[in-house]
């Protein structure tokens, strides 16, 4: 299981496949939901219940039930009909009573899995519940309450129990959900009941669901005691049929069809080796097709969702439950280990961005000596549900043109899951709260430009989310950087922080006007880096521009700072960066408009002293 573990964490896109795994087995519909409760239609289980029903109450209580009792009536015309005789395999020495299960006890090794609950009914008076597992089969329990997930409605569980019991006493299996309580006894929110013995029969084989795929390793292994050709092998047996007659590429022939597959597995160390067993699960998914008189569907593997129920309000679902469960017989072979459904842990991850420039940023302040417009810029930045980690950049002061300076760095620590794209954040949502509460929150970067001012609130002026799975890339230079990039209708290609690990370029700060129209309010120039937790520690960095690797000071102008001290070197800024080439354009007018104006006063004495021959 080690092993599995390490598999996964170096490769994280098995990990997106194992969820997408998880969401594939979720084919419990109603239609597979009937098959369940119609296993066998000749056998039926009833609730032997102590006392007289009064006033027609057809209800159940669990108080009066002492035995239940499972058996079927069947009347049947002599002679039999043909239907009968082909579907129940009729054997005229034994009679009616066809392939009636033993009665005698038999050791059966039980593996619950619970993957997760939904929509919990609240327990306390927060709203919210602390669930943990209790799970019954006969005379044995197994209370998970030092698991319990707190102040949780839709908790993942991930947990898988083994039980050995014995049919058909120790049958009837129920899975149940309780609230954790600090002082007093746990309340129940819910449970399940599953009749184990019903399925043990089963001739659609509901013993452990039959996977799409055959695998030896990774997060699909097949987790069946027995392999497909061994189940191929015992179902024709049973149905009387010839044994399956494997043939070359990937063929065999069970009964009067033929199935192909493929013919080679990957072992653990991924070298090739011939294998029947995946042309033989091929037979297995179609067993009910075909010419097979006695053909039926088999159960496919997937997680059930179950209603659960609670006795104090019949009728009324208290939430629901993804679990499944796989029998293991004492004459099959024993089982592997369990799969592993735990929870994925996070990655512990560490985003660095540093804010170089910005520029065009809207200016909202006006001068008092000149009447220009002007902003004392800085940027803040966080990543989405970790607000009170917020950070500025220091502030660039008076800016006339919008462009600020700041090489300026930003630190984010985050855990992060692979698989699902979002954060994992741990806090307590109160101060006397017991412990923590855990949030996955999608992965976002907020980034905003404001307006300092010193005697009153800051003024908001734009702010930009970038999704960190998925955003622009960023303009090569501010002219290229527009409201364009904002664009979600797939025209932008985008990027991931998380697969180009380093990013650098301009992005756009936008906000809404008056008539709640997106415009734009600035530009900014920044570099993002993501590193592992080991990354990190090799190579430290510190916040702002403080050691270590520290960044150099940015190169602002004068008239960044104190500017109403220095008047004619702001006048002096502002004309040379806003008025420059407007007044070379009009010196270069000036020369050419001189020396026209010297031609046409020379020309007429050079005229007259070429016509005197001077």
């Amino acid at each position: 299981m080690l092993n599995k573990n390490n598999q996964k964490q170096k490769c994280p896109e098995k990990e997106v496949k194992r969820k997408m795994k998880m969401e594939e087995l979720k084919v419990y519909d109603k239609e597979l939901e009937n098959e369940f409760d119609n296993f066998e239609e000749w056998l039926h289980t009833f609730s032997l219940l102590r006392g007289k029903i009064e006033n027609d109450d057809t209800s159940l209580d669990e108080d009066r039930i002492v035995g239940r009792f499972k058996g079927s009536l069947c009347v049947y015309k002599i002679p039999p009909h043909e239907e009968v005789i082909r579907d129940m395999s009729y054997d005229p020495q034994v009679g009616m009573f066809q392939a009636i299960p033993s009665n005698d006890p038999i050791a059966v090794l039980v593996r619950v899995y619970v993957v997760r609950a939904n929509d919990l009914h609240p327990a306390d008076v927060n709203g919210k519940a602390d669930p943990y597992i209790v799970i019954r089969l006969g005379k044995h329990e197994i209370k998970d309450k030092d698991n319990y997930i707190s102040k949780q409605l839709n908790p993942v569980f991930g947990k898988s129990f083994d039980i050995e019991a014995t049919f058909p006493m120790d049958s009837m299996l129920t899975v149940a959900i309780y609230d954790w309580d600090l002082v007093g006894t746990d309340d129940l929110i819910g449970e399940t009941k599953i009749d184990l013995e019903n399925r043990l029969y089963s001739k659609h084989r509901a013993t452990c669901g039959l996977s799409k795929h055959y695998s030896i390793n990774g997060y699909n292994i097949w987790r069946d005691s027995m392999k497909p050709t061994q189940i191929l092998a015992k179902l024709c047996k049973e149905a009387k049929l010839e044994p399956p007659q494997y043939g070359p590429e990937g063929r065999v022939r069970v009964g009067n069809r033929v199935y192909t597959g493929a013919t080679e597995i990957d072992d653990e160390n991924g070298h090739k080796k011939q294998t029947d067993e995946h042309v033989a699960l091929v037979a297995l998914q179609h067993w009910e097709e075909g010419l097979l008189p006695t053909g039926f569907k088999l159960v496919p593997e997937h997680i059930e969702t179950r209603p659960l129920l609670h006795l104090e309000k019949p009728g009324m679902e208290q939430g629901r439950i993804e679990m499944w469960v796989d029998l293991f017989p004492a004459d099959v072979p024993k089982p592997g280990p369990p799969l592993d459904i735990s929870p994925r842990k996070p990655k512990s991850l560490e985003l660095r961005i540093i804010i170089w420039n910005t520029d065009d940023v809207i200016l909202e302040d006006d001068s008092l000596l000149t009447g220009e417009k002007s902003s004392d810029i800085f940027v803040r930045g966080w990543l989405k549900g970790q607000q009170e980690d917020k950070q500025d950049t220091d502030v660039h002061y008076n800016s006339v043109t919008g462009e600020g300076n700041f090489n300026w760095r930003f630190v984010y620590p985050f855990d992060y899951l692979v698989a699902e794209e979002k954060i994992v954040i741990s806090k307590k949502e109160f101060v006397f709260s017991w412990d923590e509460t855990e949030y996955k929150i999608p992965a976002r970067l907020m980034l905003q430009v404001w307006d300092a001012d010193h005697f009153s609130a800051d003024d908001f002026l734009g702010a930009i989310e970038l999704d960190l799975n998925r955003f622009p890339r960023g303009a090569k230079t501010s002219k290229l950087c527009s409201l364009e990039m904002l664009k979600t209708d797939g025209s932008i290609p985008v990027i991931s922080i998380f697969k180009q690990k380093r990013i650098k370029g301009w992005w756009p700060f936008a906000a809404r006007n008056d008539n709640d129209e997106l415009e734009l309010t600035g530009k900014v120039e920044a570099e993002m880096h993501l590193l592992t937790v080991e990354e990190a520690e090799k190579s430290p960095a510190g916040l702002g521009r403080n050691e270590p690797d520290p960044l150099e000071k940015p190169n602002r102008p004068d008239t960044s700072f104190m500017w109403f001290l220095t008047p004619l070197r702001s006048i002096r800024y502002l004309i040379c960066h806003r008025y420059k080439w407007l007044i070379v354009k009009i010196v270069l007018a000036l020369l050419l408009l001189a020396m026209l104006a010297l031609f046409l006063y020379n020309m007429p004495g050079y005229i007259v002293k070429k016509m005197l021959g001077a």
